[in-house]
């Protein structure tokens, strides 16, 4: 199947209704955007998105760089369809799997066996397949008895387990990622490393935003800087990531 995401001159307004200071401040976190305001039709808008435009193709592994609020997270949701766009398109191939919130889809009055099937659910496979999945997802979340149980009953590592075992199962075309899913507990990590490696390198494209340098060096071959909703430049690791400490160290 092609793997392809192209956006081309999306731009994405938010409106804001209530806009006092308290509630703009907890608006603009809740929705992870720290765009520009503007007035558009007498209300209150945040331009979260601005004229971006990028063509990815199977085998890129791109990096998103900028400050909080730059555009990162908010780029993944409309490249995800959770925020259509104002203005401009988004044109996605093959099968897309975000993990912008992985913990989403997880039910606590469910036991462990029945939200592996939710989660994978939610992130687009079929019953089917999800189910075919679910002993090797068991066998790697090392719960044992415990996915019989309500996962309101676990711990916070159990569950973190349980998110990690799920979501890192899939095989996407077009991976979305915001920052990098949590491992848990030391003793899993080691194996969740590797389980993590195997799953960027099953998706035949990669979108990961993310604040850590290792991770982007680790992670991709190339990267987008974003500043207010905009992309300010395109190009290696390297460069983007040397642009962003000269953006810090000027602002």
């Amino acid at each position: 199947m092609t793997a392809r995401m192209t956006l081309e001159n999306v731009t994405l307004s938010l409106p804001v209704f209530s806009f006092d200071s308290y509630s703009l401040k907890k608006k603009l976190v809740r929705l992870g955007t720290g765009g520009r305001l503007q007035r558009e039709a007498g209300h209150l808008v945040v331009q979260a998105l601005r004229n971006v435009s990028l063509d990815l193709k199977e085998g890129d592994r791109v990096g998103l760089v900028g400050h909080n609020g730059a555009g990162k997270t908010t780029l993944l949701r409309v490249m995800a369809g959770v925020y259509e766009p104002s203005a401009g398109r988004v044109i996605a191939e093959g099968r897309l799997v975000s993990l912008i919130n992985a913990g989403i889809g997880i039910s606590p009055e469910a036991t462990g066996y029945e939200n592996i099937v939710l989660c994978g659910l939610y992130l687009g496979l079929s019953r089917n397949e999800i189910e075919a999945k679910v002993p090797e997802i068991a066998a790697f979340s090392e719960l044992g008895d415990y996915l019989a149980m309500p996962t309101h009953t676990y711990s916070a590592g159990m569950l973190t387990r349980l998110t990690f075992a799920a979501v890192t199962a899939v095989d996407p075309d077009v991976l979305l990622m915001d920052e990098v899913i949590g491992a848990g507990d030391a003793s899993f990590q080691e194996k969740a490393l590797t389980r993590f490696n195997a799953l960027i390198g099953r998706a035949k494209v990669l979108v990961l935003a993310s604040h850590s340098e290792e991770w982007i060096r680790r992670a991709c071959t190339s990267a987008v800087l974003m500043s207010e909703g905009q992309i300010v430049d395109v190009g290696s690791t390297d460069k983007i990531l040397a642009d962003y400490r000269r953006m810090l160290e000027g602002s």
